[in-house]
């Protein structure tokens, strides 16, 4: 027994001594004072989170084409109650316009927490409550509101882990500031002019995007093109043409919604369209007569446009489903045909021209149309574009604008054609790396966790050394821009942790 207990002993201290990192050796991820900070901020505010995200989701923060944000009255009065919760919390607080600035600490070196208070527009009728009211008793476990996920939720706990270190009195060797930016969904321009006079920190964490560690960020855009009203095809005397075609909501959602009408229809043709719908999965349809002329609404899923396999593209879906005959190119004939023989109900633009390639690390480009436009002078249809590296920007508009010349030989004549699309970003080797993903490891168990690429845009490339480090988790559909937005309880009081933890390490 003496041996036994001994040979324990022994075997206990060796243990103990393993654990204990060697002199001079660099201290382990996360750090004995960031674990307990964490457990702490956890244990206390989640409640307080909970009603702080609250509070900033009854604020209708999207875009109003009548105001800049800096004048905006809403935009306004959402930063009052940010001010507010700064003061509470003992943080400083610089309102800069379309930036706010939330500090703890000070010092040279500085620590940066990169979020956005503004959020996507929202069809209310597609919600259960206000989307502006965060609902916590629909679906039990989900906080569900716009913003919850994409970014208030995360502003929410970026406030409450720097409270924590505030309230627990860590001494750190850099300042902490949270900037919160007011146009992110809309307009980067006014957050570029800003950083050419302000210094930003030299290191921060971006709260705009998902785990484990996003390090490279595909360049978004758009190729619009209108089918003109002018010149339009009139069909044949007495024969089935498309009347209308509409759908989406704006350029970054995945579309739930289309409809279309096709006049002098038959019940015959209304067969065939119900057939070749019902070999979509997923998708619900509606048929309702009018006269002579059949309305065909379809209903999808949506979802970010970063991530098109997420949701399901109505536009995409009715176009598909309207191919049983050949149609008139009228003005929306134009534009199923346009959808239908250049775009298909793939994601990756693999039937318009060239232009499809990936990118071992960053995926492919995705390419799915987001918007149908009713315009003066015709219909736009509107195509948001993800593209990873491995072409020049020169070589993929040429690619387009191919294609686009192809398919006008072809069919119609095409007006307004606006092609843009930004660079990819890659940032190699961050300096913050290999702390995010041992703290993510940590909490999550997911020990083999990389940097990873998404298809998205945050402002993380306008930051000097900045990555993305969630809100959401790897193979979680991030719900932000969808009209289904919500964070569960559970993820927000995980992050709430995380980010206590990491901010404690990094800022140390």
């Amino acid at each position: 027994m003496y041996k036994k207990t001994l040979l324990a002993s022994l075997l206990l201290a060796s243990a103990a001594a393993l654990a204990q990192p060697a002199a001079g050796a660099a201290t382990a991820i996360p750090s004995e004072t960031a674990v307990s900070a964490a457990k702490y901020a956890v244990a206390t505010y989640r409640n307080d989170v909970l009603d702080t995200l609250a509070r900033l989701v009854t604020f209708n923060t999207v875009a109003d084409p009548r105001y800049p944000s800096d004048r905006n009255p809403v935009h306004i009065a959402f930063k009052a109650a940010l001010k507010e919760e700064a003061e509470r919390m003992g943080l400083d607080y610089a309102d800069h316009g379309w930036t706010v600035i939330i500090g703890l600490g000070k010092g040279e070196e500085r620590l940066g927490i990169v979020t956005h208070g503004d959020v996507q527009p929202v069809d209310p009728t597609k919600w259960k409550k206000s989307p502006f009211v965060l609902d916590r008793t629909s679906e039990p476990g989900k906080l569900i509101a716009r913003g919850a996920e994409d970014d208030k939720g995360p502003i929410a706990t970026a406030l409450y882990a720097m409270k924590t270190i505030r309230e627990r009195q860590i001494p750190l060797s850099k300042r902490i500031e949270l900037y919160v930016y007011m146009g992110e969904e809309s307009d980067w321009g006014p957050l570029t002019e800003f950083l050419k006079t302000h210094v930003p920190p030299q290191m921060s964490i971006t709260l705009d995007a998902e785990y484990p560690v996003v390090t490279a960020e595909k360049g978004g855009g758009t190729v619009a093109v209108t089918m003109p009203h002018a010149g339009a095809q009139a069909p044949a005397a007495g024969e089935p043409s498309i009347g209308a075609f509409r759908g989406g909501s704006f350029n970054t959602q995945i579309p739930e919604d289309a409809e279309a009408l096709v006049a002098n229809a038959t019940p015959e043709l209304e067969a065939q369209i119900r057939a070749r719908a019902a070999q979509q999965d997923g998708m619900q349809y509606t048929f309702a007569w009018q006269g002579k002329d059949l309305a065909v609404r379809a209903k999808g899923v949506s979802a970010h446009s970063s991530k098109p396999q997420e949701g399901i593209n109505a536009i995409s879906m009715l176009a598909d489903a309207l191919a049983v005959r050949p149609w008139a190119n009228t003005t929306p004939g134009a534009v199923v045909n346009y959808l239908n023989d250049l775009v298909g109900t793939g994601y990756y633009g693999e039937k318009f021209g060239k232009i499809a390639y990936r990118d071992s690390f960053m995926g492919p480009m995705t390419f799915k149309p987001t918007v149908i436009r009713q315009l003066d002078d015709g219909i736009e249809v509107a195509i948001n574009v993800r593209r990873p590296r491995g072409k020049s920007n020169e070589q993929l508009t040429a690619e387009i604008n191919a294609a686009l010349a192809d398919w006008q030989a072809r069919r119609v004549a095409l007006t307004n054609i606006k092609v843009g699309v930004r660079d990819p970003w890659v940032l190699d080797n961050p300096p913050q790396l290999k702390a995010l993903l041992s703290t993510f490891a940590y909490y999550t168990g997911m020990q083999d966790a990389k940097a990873v690429a998404i298809g998205g845009g945050t402002n993380s490339r306008l930051f000097p050394n900045a990555v993305s480090f969630g809100p959401s988790m790897p193979g979680a559909k991030y719900s932000g821009h969808s009209e289904h937005e919500f964070i569960t309880t559970k993820q927000l009081l995980l992050n709430l942790q995380m980010y206590t933890s990491a901010l404690v390490d990094l800022a140390r």
